[in-house]
């Protein structure tokens, strides 16, 4: 058995489904972590992996894993978990951590949890595996204290995070814990071509989430809809780095380009720019099909030309007549049905605004 600390490196790889066909069983002992576990699924979010649960959906998985029916309060259910995973934590022989950081100075691996489980895994089992991306590197100890303050800042909105745990490799001659092996593995992945490449920023990210946070898309369709193992706009890039720009040909348009995610970023990642310059490749690169395309150059001219669009108001506000019910367009012929499959759209307007500015100048 092997127990895991929270980590989006081993959820990168798959870790778990590897460790199950090798014949491991993995825990995951962040709480939000172990819910998903229980509920099969992938996390929705960077920082809080079950953001997406409700009490009562909680209460099912635990309840089902203690064997009695458990309250939908947070303090019992919290409590019930604790004591299924104390059990998990003296039985397991690895544990298996990601890593926040690795100082090269000093070579200590740095990890930062809020509910002490980092400990427990970096401490009881006998074998302590720690995989991280090799973009989390940094120089001295200095530049720890500066990143440690931004992450918990942006990410928990604390002044430091619970607990900050610090490893410098097995348990030595004389001291009462620690694993007796320690095993660091470096992970590329896609990163170490991007250097020089043009996602390059993407390497910045410390994954605090708060891009997801401010996220107007993120906040309207949650995070497994984008697919991949990183969602939210840092999670476009991301996979576009890890995967290829094919691997997000849609996702790329995913996003308003407002900015937000830019203001909010720590590190100030410009988010937005290379969400353009992606787009711009795909295009360049003929990734969309030839319909797609054809729509959407279409598209550009009405936008280019006051007169055509103008025209496309009146034609819409005609057309669109048949399927307005109550005031939103609920079931839309042809392709654009995929629009209104999951969701109602606003009708254009009686009177455009260039109309109604007429009238009050």
């Amino acid at each position: 058995m092997a127990v895991k600390s929270k980590s989006m490196a081993t959820e990168e790889i798959d870790l778990n489904e590897a460790l199950e066909h090798a014949g491991v069983t993995p825990v995951e002992t962040d709480l939000g972590e172990y819910i998903i576990q229980l509920a099969h699924e992938r996390p929705s979010h960077i920082i809080a992996p079950a953001i997406h649960k409700t009490k009562g959906q909680v209460a099912e998985l635990i309840s089902a894993v203690a064997g009695k029916q458990l309250a939908a309060d947070p303090e019992v259910l919290t409590a019930a978990a604790r004591v299924l995973l104390r059990e998990k934590f003296l039985q397991a022989d690895m544990g298996i951590t990601g890593a926040n950081f690795a100082v090269a100075e000093t070579g200590t691996v740095v990890l930062v949890t809020n509910e002490g489980n980092g400990r427990m895994v970096t401490t009881l089992p006998r074998i302590h595996v720690a995989v991280m991306g090799i973009e989390k590197v940094i120089p001295s100890m200095t530049d720890l204290m500066v990143f440690l303050a931004l992450l918990a800042r942006s990410a928990t909105g604390q002044k430091l995070s619970s607990y900050t745990t610090l490893v410098r490799g097995p348990r030595q001659a004389g001291e009462l814990e620690g694993p007796d092996e320690f095993h660091m593995i470096l992970m590329d992945g896609g990163r170490a071509r991007q250097i020089a490449g043009p996602l390059r920023e993407a390497l910045y990210c410390l994954r605090c989430g708060a891009c997801l946070n401010v996220c107007p898309v993120y906040r309207q369709i949650g995070g497994h809809a984008y697919g991949h193992t990183y969602p939210g706009p840092i999670g476009i890039l991301l996979t576009a780095m890890l995967k290829g720009d094919r691997s997000v040909k849609d996702l790329a348009h995913a996003s308003t380009l407002c900015g937000a995610c830019k203001d909010v970023c720590p590190v100030r990642i410009d988010i937005p720019r290379m969400l353009v310059e992606l787009r711009e490749s795909l295009d360049r690169e003929k990734i969309a099909p030839a319909s797609e395309r054809l729509v959407f150059k279409a598209f550009r001219r009405l936008l280019m030309s006051e007169t055509a669009f103008k025209l496309s108001a009146r034609i819409g506000r005609l057309a669109q007549k048949p399927f307005v019910r109550n005031g939103r367009l609920r079931s839309l012929p042809l392709f654009f049905g995929k629009w209104t499959a999951t969701r109602d759209l606003p009708p254009i307007a009686a009177r455009t605004f260039h109309e109604r500015w007429k009238d009050l100048a």
